[in-house]
């Protein structure tokens, strides 16, 4: 058998070293064997992360699959850097931040992406009754989780929030590509699109770049897979995530295929209060203002990243009735419930427009109504 040739650098960086080794061994035992293997060489992945939008980043690639991956996905994290710095209301010099300071007196003209993504979260409001709202900002304050100290407001200082929320008060200018806000004191806050947005810039722009096969995600609530894990057989191809249990996170609830789609979940597991027994969570209703009781865990399925953010939110708040209409009415939406069960601690898993081979329940909840 010959001697490997030593990588370099730059075979290392870009992967093509361990693949090439992972190739090498897979021939070796072969030779030695002197039998046929129907197993692959070992699917290596490289990953690229960065901290941005309060949470990790990710791209990964299948090793040595594409030379100029690495370089494409630096770039794409160097793209969300960008937008948090547009999108972000913790920031006073962002777009959003000024947006708010001065829509309420005078139209506003935003750059076209952000034009889009508006009207984008203005369409959504309307096609869940206004579950998912952006403007749903001063209840997050007034509940104190806008800052993570989360407090009961009382109904008067509930009640003046509610006067501020209201998707129907953002009027959009198609033509000049402008906003203006309808009622004072109306604020705008894209935290539950915003970072699918993100992931749908870095995959336009990973893709142009050439790379055809890569999982992206932010904070591993949004996700996005495109092309395919390498070493997988034909018809296993996608990318494979797991779904924890929402009442007991160090359990697998389910295994989800993601073939060309983006996955987007939604729970209140990390930001809640007690007060007087009774948990608060930090997803609210903008109908009510009150945090939403209904669902323990939501998780969608859909075209795009902003989509599957956006409606994760907004079926966490709406009855599983109204998401199986909403559902019924979109094909190309899968979602995934997880309700209360009739006895305490139990749960019962809905679904709707998800096929046997997307998902692959580990618990054995109680038989669902959806499809």
């Amino acid at each position: 058998m010959s001697e490997s040739k030593r990588p370099n650098r730059r075979d290392f960086l870009s992967g093509r070293a361990v693949a090439k080794r992972a190739q090498e061994a897979a021939n070796q035992a072969a030779d030695e064997l002197a039998v046929p293997s129907a197993r692959r060489p070992p699917a290596y992945l490289m990953h690229v992360a960065r901290t941005a939008m309060a949470c990790e980043f990710e791209v990964l690639l299948n090793a040595g699959e594409h030379p100029e991956g690495p370089d494409v996905a630096l770039q794409a994290l160097d793209l969300v850097d960008r937008l948090e710095d547009q999108l972000t209301v913790y920031r006073a010099h962002s777009e959003v931040s000024r947006l708010n300071a001065r829509a309420a007196t005078e139209e506003v003209v935003v750059e076209d992406g952000l034009f889009e993504l508006l009207s984008l979260a203005m369409e959504l409001s309307r096609e869940t009754g206004g579950a998912f709202d952006i403007t749903s900002g001063p209840l997050s304050k007034v509940w104190g989780f806008y800052r993570r100290a989360g407090r009961l407001p009382t109904d008067d200082d509930l009640a003046t929030a509610l006067q501020q929320v209201g998707y129907r008060q953002i009027e959009l200018n198609d033509e000049r590509r402008s906003v203006r806000f309808l009622r004072p004191g109306l604020e705008i806050n894209l935290g539950a699109i915003g970072k699918g947005y993100a992931l749908d810039r870095c995959v336009d722009l990973l893709e142009a770049g050439g790379v055809t096969s890569f999982l992206l995600h932010g904070g591993t609530s949004s996700i996005v897979g495109r092309g395919s894990r390498a070493g997988l057989l034909e018809e296993e191809t996608g990318w494979i995530v797991a779904l924890k249990h929402a009442l007991r996170p160090e359990q697998k609830l389910a295994e989800i295929r993601l073939r060309n789609r983006a996955l987007g979940t939604s729970g209140s597991g990390s930001q809640f209060f007690f007060h007087q027994g009774k948990r608060y969570g930090h997803i609210l209703d903008p109908r009510t203002g009150r945090p939403a009781e209904q669902v323990i865990s939501s998780t969608v399925l859909a075209p795009n990243a902003a989509l599957a953010d956006a409606l994760a939110t907004a079926f966490y708040v709406m009855s599983v009735e109204e998401t199986a209409e909403f559902c019924a009415r979109h094909a190309e939406i899968g979602a995934l419930l997880v309700v209360p069960g009739a006895k305490t601690g139990a749960v019962r898993v809905e679904r709707f427009n998800l096929a046997d081979n997307d998902v692959r329940l580990e618990t054995q909840p109680t038989p669902s109504s959806g499809t």
